[in-house]
């Protein structure tokens, strides 16, 4: 099994990842710790922040010897992607579909999952080369928008990500989610302003448990 066919794998595993957005740069690798302490593997950094590269490393050097994944989010062009992952990032998510970041990380070996919302945009990510879909914004058509895209396409692995939080979660996986993103829903943002990094791990386990049960759900 490839390096990316492993992260694939504990993605899915995972079934959440969590968005580390505008998080301080000086907390990031705090948060990181107590969002993985909550059961979170997949944890995606953004690369719209300050300093991101120095961010995955610094991240990817304090859970180096546990089980999470570290990855790259809003990725917009080719040279971000080659920079989060010359950083040490394992996946790569952008908010739409760019083909040429599709294949920088076929190139690099590293999972990509690009950003779409219509058929058409589903179909060629995946005819480029995509691994996984990330469709985004999620809240903007809902859970059954899945489904509808899955009918025509067959069985395309889709990551909806935009608006999934602990009350609709369920819902997604239901209509055919393969995991899920999840930013202020499941970090909580209160308790990094307050430095409570139990808090932080408390929220994060409250979202993962929500994932357990609407994937063991009859």
């Amino acid at each position: 099994m490839t390096r990316k066919q492993e992260v694939k794998s504990a993605l899915l595993d995972s079934g959440v990842t969590a968005v580390l957005r505008n998080i301080p740069e000086d907390q990031m690798v705090d948060v990181a710790r107590a969002v993985h302490d909550g059961g979170v593997r997949a944890l995606e950094l953004t690369a719209d922040a300050k300093r991101c590269s120095d961010q995955v490393a610094a991240v990817d050097r304090a859970l180096e010897d546990t089980d999470a994944i570290v990855g790259v989010g809003t990725v917009m062009d080719p040279a971000a992607a080659r920079n989060a992952i010359e950083a040490g990032a394992e996946f790569i998510l952008g908010p739409h579909f760019d083909e040429d970041v599709v294949e920088v990380c076929n190139r690099e070996g590293v999972l990509c999952i690009p950003g779409v919302m219509t058929p058409t945009e589903a179909a060629d990510a995946m005819a480029a080369g995509a691994d996984m879909l990330k469709m985004f914004p999620a809240s903007t058509v809902g859970p059954g928008h899945i489904s509808a895209i899955q009918g025509p396409l067959g069985d395309v692995p889709i990551m909806p990500t935009g608006g999934v939080d602990a009350e609709n979660v369920a819902d997604y996986f239901e209509a055919g989610a393969v995991a899920v993103g999840a930013g202020s829903a499941l970090v909580d943002y209160e308790a990094i302003r307050n430095k409570d990094m139990e808090g932080v791990r408390e929220s994060a386990a409250e979202f993962v448990e929500a994932v357990e049960q609407a994937r063991n759900r009859p």
